[in-house]
């Protein structure tokens, strides 16, 4: 994933470029770069590493109202200048940036050499370059050029485009890969996401896959598809606010985005639960209750976090609805032919609504005739708008690459989704359903609770400094938690993680434990303390470090835990909720102490959308 940012109207370009490119920063940092058109030249400045390089490079006041920008996130070739963004064709006329992937890039450029192409860099979007410069010689017309390469290509893309032949506009395409385009008084903003429009314009259009957009530099602009069928998309309102893309006094993004959990939560639940009644609603898939209730499988596909979520949205609706669910990883789901039926219902869940391997899932499903749900957090996103129907978990802009707040709204939808399913289903009796809707309600402060712990967490953090390998186990619902706990630690520190079942660890993976390596436990004031504890032993007698994130500090945990952080008590079905506070701010922590970049981590982006 790479972040796009473009501009046309009359304001200097350069510094609505740098400040977009600083906004999506999070999706790749290993390059960035910017090309200025003024008059019929085109000034083009690239650099290795992160944004603050480029703008050592690029002066503040270099003149020209339409320009491109780009942070890259590699995917061909090592990050170098070279080959960072933007990439010119031979005869130096045409600039691009892309996010995405040319597949047939080789085949294309074999081609191209051929004919006397010369290629500078190891990038497939060189490719494209040349190609619009090969199709230019039979068309004048840069849009129909741009065309026609597109026609040629065989992948993903999001790409603005500039050509020195037009000095008054810029070219902008999108397939499989999101861009947005903001509009303002007789100026155009592209990128990305919203992010970095929002400062300057709330109304923006989404691009659908294959469309390609003209803008021009007089305020007008044209869209049309691929096979030059005139389109004519909604003009939608951004409903984000710019604080909400701000630190808001926190050291990195994702410190703020932890603590907004609790706000997060409670947006996300607002309106879904009737308090007269204590019944769910959820009006975005009302139409296709009786088919998911009539379905003989629910599939939830997702990775990374998501799919953590998923695997314990299985939990919640095997347990309060009893209806079948499989968890699978939407990378492998969408090349091993699944067997998927009709009256199956396969749920898609992803933060940004962008993921590749995601969005190629519910592609198989919806060829198989399967009925497909999502559950994502950006309102127009691509899986918003190819679902049947689906379910905003409303959480906020997340810019944190290790996604927080995501994940806890995620489960908080999944546990609304079990409730109202296991309602219809018969399976939840009313004093129940009212029971757990109550405890659910007070769970936004829980967390509040659990945050108070900060610098007791912060504490335990300096023990991980130099620590090589950490052991996350848990039981029940708190194995998925277990998972996303080990994942949070890698992601961000660097450190070797694992999440396993508990029981599991005996089965292998304790040959691993020695003084050297901490092991922290989930363990719940629930009907599996005694088991937990138990193999809380077994890692004690081997030398191994126990650390508990426990309801509370008793004898019996004192005797075989070093370490406990304190969380509330509740249903053992809302402890993955709260224990995974403590696991977020301890990830954090040892990632600020090991000096590593928090919110950027080396080789991740915010949301992968390309393979």
């Amino acid at each position: 994933m790479c972040g796009i940012v473009g501009y046309i109207g009359n304001k200097k370009a350069v510094q609505i470029l740098i400040n977009g490119l600083e906004k999506l920063e999070y999706r790749g940092y290993d390059s960035a770069g910017l090309a200025i058109l003024d008059g019929d030249n085109i000034s083009v400045f690239k650099k290795k590493g992160k944004v603050s390089n480029l703008k050592k490079i690029v002066d503040d006041d270099f003149k020209g109202s339409i320009g491109i920008a780009h942070t890259r996130w590699a995917t061909h070739g090592e990050p170098n200048d070279i080959n960072s963004h933007p990439h010119t064709s031979n005869d130096g006329k045409t600039v691009i940036v892309h996010n995405g992937i040319v597949e047939n890039y080789a085949t294309l450029k074999k081609v191209l050499e051929k004919r006397g192409y010369v290629f500078k860099s190891d990038t497939d979007t060189e490719v494209i370059a040349n190609l619009i410069q090969e199709f230019k010689k039979e068309n004048k017309n840069t849009v129909e050029a741009v065309r026609l390469a597109l026609s040629e290509i065989t992948g993903t893309y999001g790409l603005v485009i500039l050509n020195k032949d037009d000095s008054d506009q810029i070219i902008v395409a999108r397939k499989g890969s999101p861009i947005a385009i903001g509009i303002g008084k007789k100026e155009f903003f592209v990128a990305s996401d919203a992010a970095p429009i929002v400062g300057y314009t709330k109304k923006v259009i989404y691009l659908e896959d294959g469309d390609i957009a003209l803008l021009k530099k007089n305020g007008t602009y044209n869209i049309r598809d691929i096979k030059n069928n005139v389109r004519n998309p909604k003009v939608q309102t951004i409903k984000l606010d710019l604080e909400e893309i701000e630190k808001g006094g926190f050291e990195h993004f994702m410190l703020k985005e932890i603590f907004e959990q609790p706000k997060a939560i409670s947006d996300s639940i607002r309106g879904r639960i009737n308090i007269k009644n204590y019944s769910v609603v959820l009006g975005g898939i009302k139409k296709y209750e009786d088919k998911i209730l009539n379905a003989k499988r629910i599939i939830f596909v997702a990775c990374g976090t998501s799919w953590h979520a998923a695997l314990t949205g299985e939990y919640f609706i095997e347990e309060l609805a009893r209806k079948p669910v499989e968890v699978e990883y939407a990378s492998e789901f969408r090349y091993r032919d699944p067997i998927i039926n009709e009256d199956d219902v396969v749920i898609a869940i992803s933060q940004s609504g962008e993921t590749a391997d995601t969005l190629a899932a519910i592609q198989i499903a919806k060829e198989k005739g399967a009925t497909v749900l999502g559950i994502c957090n950006v309102v127009g996103s691509s899986i918003a708008r190819l679902t049947d129907a689906g379910i905003y978990t409303h959480a906020g802009h997340e810019i944190g690459v290790a996604s927080t707040k995501a994940f806890t709204t995620q489960l908080s939808v999944l546990f609304l989704l079990a409730v109202r399913l296991g309602t219809l289903n018969k399976q939840i009796t009313n004093k129940k359903r009212k029971e757990l809707l109550q405890e659910f309600n007070l769970v936004p402060n829980l967390i509040e609770k659990t945050l108070k712990q900060k610098d007791k967490i912060f504490e335990l953090a300096k023990t991980f400094k130099k620590t090589k390998d950490v052991f996350y186990l848990g039981r029940e619902y708190c194995f998925p938690t277990a998972l996303e706990g080990a994942l949070k630690l890698k992601e961000i520190s660097y450190i070797h993680a694992e999440g396993y079942p508990a029981a599991e660890m005996k089965h292998g993976p304790i040959a691993l434990i020695d003084e050297n390596v901490p092991v922290i436990f989930i363990v719940p004031e629930g009907k599996l303390f005694e088991k937990i504890l138990s193999n809380m032993q077994e890692i004690k007698t081997r030398g191994g470090r126990v650390i508990a994130i426990a309801n509370k500090d008793n004898k019996i945990l004192n005797s075989v835990a070093k370490d406990i952080i304190e969380i509330p008590k509740t249903n053992d079905i809302f402890v993955p909720f709260l224990s995974i506070v403590p696991l977020q701010l301890l990830a954090y922590q040892v990632a600020v102490l090991r000096g590593c970049d928090v919110d950027k981590p080396r080789n991740l982006a915010k949301s992968v959308t390309v393979e």
